[in-house]
């Protein structure tokens, strides 16, 4: 029996744990590996990464057991190519408010490496052979993920989640706040009122739903509770400032080093 795809996982509701890697460093990996993540995500849209560097890291993941999934700059089916080119483990389309971008997403990363006429033709509708359904079918196991960050994507909802190939939708909750008019305001009801239908529309459909947040991990149990079966969690820098605040914090109290003060956290308003 083959083992479960990544994308048969989020389909199947099962929760998965990740977080955002910075780091380029070639030691981060087998750290990284070592602390129970499920996957990793890689984030080409707000990180500086350049294509080597994102190739190395992708493939380093992946050899450590952890899928990248690898967030493009835009949604840009080539951009998409490109990343799993380098051995992105699934893709993450930003900003998406209509099926027309899910459906051309598609193209790139259920359909590699079949472009051009042949390729719209297909997602119009029109069957290929049935040798090359089969082959593009084994080989594009990668899944899709689109993020749900703005109020014309959930208006779009129902149109986005009716897209065959989709994998997974991904609340990107900076922007989407600030699409509601409520910049940062988390706990605002109106943003969890959105943040609730997005999840409960995308587990009904049959698809994976998440959300990548930099709060408490109380915070994301409660989108979990909501439904959420992707949860990426912070990101490396912002976890490992939390960590070294708080050490520090009781190393100066033991040493009698006086209060450093409140801790500043890294804003990555992603």
């Amino acid at each position: 029996m083959k083992p479960e795809t990544l994308a048969q996982r989020l389909r199947a509701g099962k929760t998965m744990v990740g977080t955002l890697i910075t780091s380029t460093s070639p030691v981060c990996a087998q750290a990284v590996a070592a602390s129970g993540l499920d996957f990793v995500f890689l984030d080409t849209e707000h990180i500086p990464l350049d294509r080597a560097q994102l190739g190395w890291m992708c493939q380093a993941y992946a050899r450590m057991g952890l899928p990248p999934l690898v967030r493009v700059p835009s949604p840009d089916p080539f951009a998409a190519t490109m990343a799993l080119d380098v051995g992105a483990g699934g893709i993450i389309a930003p900003y998406i408010e209509s099926a027309a971008q899910v459906r051309t997403m598609a193209g790139a990363v259920k359909f590699r490496p079949v472009k051009g006429e042949r390729l719209a033709r297909r997602l119009n509708g029109e069957l290929f052979e049935p040798a090359l359904e089969d082959y593009l079918h084994r080989r594009n196991v990668e899944p899709l993920i689109v993020n749900i960050e703005s109020v014309p994507a959930i208006l779009a909802l129902d149109d986005i989640l009716a897209v065959a190939e989709l994998d997974a939708v991904l609340i990107g909750p900076h922007d989407l706040s600030c699409s509601l008019g409520l910049p940062e305001q988390y706990e605002h009801p109106e943003f969890l009122r959105a943040c609730e239908k997005i999840l409960r529309l995308a587990r009904a459909a049959g698809l994976g739903a998440g959300i990548h947040f930099f709060g408490s991990p109380e915070a994301m149990a409660r989108f979990h509770s909501m439904g959420a079966n992707l949860l990426i969690h912070a990101s490396d820098l912002a976890l490992f400032q939390r960590a070294l605040c708080g050490d520090l914090q009781t190393l100066r109290a033991l040493c009698g080093l006086g209060n450093w003060g409140p801790a500043k956290p890294t804003e990555l308003h992603i």
